[in-house]
């Protein structure tokens, strides 16, 4: 990382969805499989922005999108998801940075408890949520795609 460069972190803007688009492309490789619809970053953006868009997050270094994250709170607990930071810049604690800004909001909104999902197979990100304190809880994961995905694609 740049040390010319200051690290910010800010809520998402329209003018962002481009940037954040190819970010979350890059980080999320099942983001550029068109045969799963329920994995469009278009349609996860327009969602976000319609429930509780005021917990979308950007970190930007010098005038560059490097990373997202995105937090949800329903009054019981939170949630936490699209955590990415651009391949090129990782183990800078840009992640640890947008991880700490997303638990501040929500605990700042009065959540006691902060959940997050990770495909199983991702060794890696496991680790690096552990080392930041969670925990695997006790519990099973269902899902069940609604509406127009109800059928058309496994819930995965």
């Amino acid at each position: 990382m740049t040390t010319s460069a200051t690290l910010s972190i800010r809520r998402f803007d329209a003018s962002d969805i481009d940037a954040v688009v190819a970010l979350w492309q890059q980080a999320f490789p099942e983001y550029r499989d068109a045969t799963r619809p329920q994995r469009n970053p278009h349609l996860s953006i327009a969602n976000k922005l319609a429930t509780q868009p005021e917990l979308f997050f950007v970190a930007v270094l010098g005038e560059r999108i490097v990373g997202t994250v995105m937090g949800g709170y329903d009054g019981h607990r939170g949630w936490m998801y699209s955590l990415a930071v651009d391949e090129s810049l990782r183990r800078h604690g840009i992640g640890t940075r947008l991880v700490a800004h997303v638990e501040q909001v929500l605990t700042g909104l009065g959540c006691p408890k902060l959940n997050l999902q990770i495909l199983s197979a991702k060794d890696e990100l496991r680790a690096f949520y552990e080392a930041l304190g969670y925990r695997t809880d006790a519990v099973i994961s269902l899902g069940k795609r609604l509406g127009e995905l109800a059928d058309s694609v496994p819930a995965a």
